[in-house]
């Protein structure tokens, strides 16, 4: 056998071997389940794994920013005309959110951890100063004890209304931006604790959240089910709420919104419980979006979760008392904000009954300046960038005994909403592409060796061919040479032709 011989023999089985052992690995998608796999056991809330660090001590920055909508009509408004807002801000602060106190328990199965929060202004992302912006918005204290009086006599209330008339409490106050977000010392309430100790005398929509945490959360770890990485266990020892009046409202589920388990396909819904809102609340794969060169999946709550128990029944359980339920776009709270009329949805009532938006004038609501949404990295289920948007509304109406209240028109009036944003910084982007292509690589190993079966099979051909041309040739030229004796031959290699004369 000659050398040519031997080498295409050997390319021959070479190529049948990385062929059939290729497809055979595709089929059977060998290294794409090594890696699921692997990343469903590193991917866990425990000390040895590589995102532990990161879900403890979020890495990349967050940032709120506060709007208010300040009243430019009051008086109009109080006289039973539409009234008009103008949106200010924002205000903006760096948002810390290290989990502290953190504790396994269970033998790892599930780990405790509070998450306080702290903010820093932020002046160079803010419009202005909010210890000197003024804003005139409505004095939610006020509104408060009378809608506390509502079931009381009407005498008490007349009585009560004079007392408070006398104090000069107005039903829209003028405040710096500051004092309505951290706090101010409100005349109202410094009476009503000097009768009751256990009312704060100071007011401020964020007032003593500045240092504290939501709670105290039991997540599960993923190391038993990597689907139940990241998942509330129980908050505040529960693990269901009772403010509203059916049990799937009550329900905790989900995770808080910082991590979801790996391998997130398109078509599942996502759950977080947003303590803020007293409730749950689910998101539905919207688009495929690139953020710093990394591939992720945007989830968005759909519009059936805020809408209206007439439209979707499974949301009649949000209406308390039992069947005074609100339209499609908002969410009456007052069951866990101490009975004040307290009223959430997104940003310009995005999503709302247009009864809503009309009822006040100014507001423009859009999709992208007032849409939440998540961007998810669908391998490894973190989040690469997130936009969590609300707003705090409250309900004015007439409460007979208040004279302040006699003209106006009940109307779900907007304060402010929040936008909180977070993006993956540098650093981690750049760990995360790394990773994502060895994931790649890894789960790809068996088309490159399909690939470099059919390269080998490319020259098996080519050896082939030529090996049947030579052999061609040296046919030819010995059948001339035997053919006769009398006759000499002479092959034309080039043409592969052969040409005879006499000797």
């Amino acid at each position: 056998m000659t050398r040519r011989s031997c080498a295409i023999y050997a390319t021959g089985i070479v190529c049948a071997h990385l062929l059939i052992v290729g497809i055979a690995l595709v089929l059977a998608q060998v290294f794409q389940t090594m890696i699921h796999s692997r990343l469903k056991k590193e991917i866990t809330l425990t000390e040895k794994s590589q995102v532990f660090a990161s879900w403890k001590n979020p890495p990349p920055p967050v940032y709120m920013e506060y709007y208010f909508f300040n009243v430019t009509n009051p008086e109009v408004f109080l006289a039973g005309g539409k009234a008009v807002v103008k949106q200010i801000g924002p205000y903006t602060y760096r948002e810390y959110r290290p989990r502290e106190n953190v504790t396994f328990l269970e033998n790892g199965t599930k780990v405790y951890a509070l998450n306080p929060k702290t903010f820093v202004f932020e002046p160079n992302k803010s419009v202005g100063d909010p210890k000197d912006d003024i804003v005139v918005t409505v004095n939610i204290p006020f509104v408060a004890v009378m809608n506390e009086l509502n079931s009381y006599s009407f005498f008490l209330r007349s009585f009560v209304s004079m007392y408070i008339r006398g104090l000069g409490v107005d039903l829209f106050i003028n405040r710096t931006v500051h004092e309505v977000l951290w706090g101010f010392k409100d005349p109202l309430l410094t009476k009503i604790h000097s009768m009751k100790p256990d009312v704060d005398e100071y007011f401020g929509l964020m007032w003593k959240k500045n240092g504290t945490h939501e709670g105290e959360f039991v997540f599960h770890t993923g190391e038993e089910n990597y689907l139940d990485y990241g998942k509330i266990d129980t908050w505040n020892g529960l693990r269901e709420m009772s403010w509203w009046s059916s049990n799937q409202s009550n329900m905790i589920n989900g995770t808080d919104g910082a991590v979801f388990h790996p391998l997130i396909n398109r078509n599942e819904l996502l759950y977080i419980f947003a303590a803020d809102l007293c409730r749950s609340i689910h998101l539905a794969y919207v688009e495929d979006v690139e953020v710093k060169g990394i591939q992720a999946y945007r989830f968005a709550p759909p519009s059936d979760v805020l809408m209206s128990p007439k439209d979707n029944p499974t949301n009649e359980g949000f209406c308390v008392p039992a069947g005074d339920c609100l339209g499609t776009g908002v969410l009456k709270v007052s069951v866990c904000r101490e009975g004040a009329p307290i009223v959430v949805s997104f940003p310009h009532f995005y999503q709302a009954d247009p009864a809503y938006i009309n009822a006040v004038e100014g507001l423009n609501p859009n999709k992208e300046e007032h849409e939440t949404y998540l961007d998810l990295q669908p391998t490894t289920g973190v989040p690469i960038r997130a936009c969590k948007r609300a707003q705090l509304n409250i309900i004015l109406k007439r409460i007979p005994g208040f004279p302040k209240t006699k003209f106006i028109n009940q109307t779900i009036f907007p304060i402010m909403f929040v936008n909180e944003t977070a993006t993956i910084d540098d650093d981690s982007a750049s760990q995360m592409r790394t990773l994502l292509l060895i994931v790649t690589l890894v789960s790809n190993f068996p088309l490159l060796i399909v690939g470099l079966g059919i390269i080998l099979l490319l020259v098996l051909i080519v050896l082939f061919c030529r090996n049947r041309q030579k052999k061609v040739g040296n046919t030819t030229a010995a059948f001339c040479a035997l053919g006769n004796t009398a006759f000499c031959c002479k092959l034309d290699e080039k043409n592969h032709t052969v040409s005879m004369s006499l000797c």
